[in-house]
């Protein structure tokens, strides 16, 4: 098969270079997301109101309940797209791409009525103090308003990575994400719109993200070549993306519900709280990025090397995966702990909300490669095809631990850091369950392959 530069042949050689090679392109991808709204949070931390900060970051939670089922979804493309692709089986690939597509302007529309109809209510519903709600409110509509762009990126983002192309969505997002610094120092220091102003500037760096991925697809030749005439819904293909990405959306939407119901805790210790909480949580975001983007390549690396009856090299991708996540995890959870103050500086100057985000940060970034070892199991898992249990698993581990610890031993000792102790407590439990999971679906999809009995359905 003949490859362009950008892709990566995940199915021969070595793979420990191969996987830093796709991961570093794309952990910097979701770095510059996360600079979205990184960016947002301090141009109105340094420029505006505390309120102000707090009303931008007490939307994270929520928006992300609105968007990761759709986003999970694309995973399920991503998966099928890599397992096509790798077997060579063009027609297949080239409906998935348009499936795919079809399915991302669908849902993106439908998330923008949603979220912005919804916005106050789910606020209210999460206890957003009445002196933020407001500004709120105003950061999430305008926010929803982007939705199409933002889901057509993702989804053709989760095609080029199928094939092992991550280097051209980071250029995109680089470009996107000089864009949205500009428009934000723009409609904030100079327009000074306020939250509206930075949503306006992340909204239109979507908007260049989103066509500048579909123009990439389009220009592409060969199996996953994007024609517009060709936008359809194939229900076959839409049914094993489904099986593959809802149970992935559940379980990322459903963890989200569990950071909201923690984002309501911390609401009740009031402004600064929520302030410092914002600025912390947005540097435990860039350790997700991290540890996130192994994950996709150890369900990319998977799924390819399904498709091609490679069960021993699936062994082999996830043993790596482990000991580059948990490196990964280690220096920059230490590093985010040790450089915590200097790090929250540049969110904000106050004091109290400084310290309000040291006592997060204390507890949660040490030890938070158990969080990448955590999504390395569903990562395999979904790339051989099962996504159903390692979702429910999830949800037990993760959001069961979290509800309990919130309703049943919080009350007793109220402090941030008690609180947030939750989640390297979630992490170790649902490591456990997924790695008996895996353990029993390894050695039937071993079985399988081994036996020629084909693809699992």
């Amino acid at each position: 098969m003949k490859r362009s530069k950008y892709e990566i042949d995940m199915c021969n050689g070595t793979i420990m270079d191969k996987l830093i090679a796709f991961s570093l392109p794309l952990m910097l991808t979701s770095i510059l997301q996360l600079m979205f709204n990184a960016v947002d949070i301090i141009v109105i931390g340094r420029f505006t109101t505390s309120q102000a900060l707090a009303a931008v970051g007490s939307t994270t939670a929520l928006i992300n309940i609105f968007t990761n089922l759709f986003i999970g979804i694309s995973m399920g493309a991503n998966v099928l797209a890599a397992r096509y692709y790798a077997a060579g089986r063009d027609r297949e690939m080239s409906e998935v791409v348009h499936t795919s597509i079809t399915l991302a302007l669908i849902s993106g529309v439908l998330m923008a009525a949603v979220g912005f109809c919804l916005a106050k209510g789910a606020l209210r519903l999460m206890a957003t103090p009445d002196d933020v709600i407001s500004l709120s409110a105003t950061y999430m509509k305008i926010y929803f308003l982007g939705m199409p762009f933002f889901m057509l990126y993702n989804y053709g983002a989760a095609i080029l990575r199928a094939v092992g192309d991550t280097r051209r969505p980071l250029f995109y997002l680089a470009l996107a994400g000089m864009a949205n610094v500009v428009l934000d120092l723009l409609l904030v220091i100079v327009i000074p719109l306020g939250v509206a102003g930075v949503a306006i500037g992340t909204v239109t760096s979507q908007m260049i993200s989103s066509i500048l991925v579909l123009r990439c697809l389009h220009r592409s030749q060969g199996s996953y070549q994007l024609r517009f005439s060709a936008l359809t819904i194939r229900k076959y293909h839409l049914i094993r993306i489904f099986q593959v990405g809802i149970p992935a959306g559940i379980q990322s939407t459903v963890i989200n519900f569990s950071n909201a119901l923690l984002q309501s805790s911390v609401n009740s210790f009031g402004a600064t709280a929520m302030a410092g909480y914002t600025a912390a949580n947005n540097i435990i975001g860039f350790l997700y990025a991290a540890v996130s983007s192994v994950t996709q390549a150890c369900m990319s690396f998977t799924s390819q090397n399904y498709g091609v009856r490679k069960p021993k090299r699936m062994d082999r991708v996830l043993i790596d995966c482990m000991i580059l996540s948990a490196g990964v995890a280690a220096v920059l959870g230490v590093g985010a702990y040790v450089f915590g103050s200097q790090l929250l500086r540049i969110y904000t100057s106050q004091g109290d909300v400084i310290q309000c985000g040291l006592e997060i940060l204390s507890i949660a970034t040490v030890p938070y490669f158990l969080c990448g070892i955590m999504d390395l199991f569903p990562g395999a898992l979904r790339g051989m095809g099962y996504s159903a249990v390692p979702m429910v698993l999830s949800v037990i581990g993760t959001v069961g631990t979290r509800i309990v610890w919130i309703y049943g031993f919080f009350p007793h000792h109220r402090s941030l850091y008690f609180l947030f102790i939750s989640y390297p407590g979630s992490w170790l439990i649902t490591i456990v369950m997924q790695g008996i999971c895996f353990w029993f679906v390894r050695k039937k999809c071993r079985r399988m392959l081994l036996g020629g009995l084909g693809e699992e359905g």
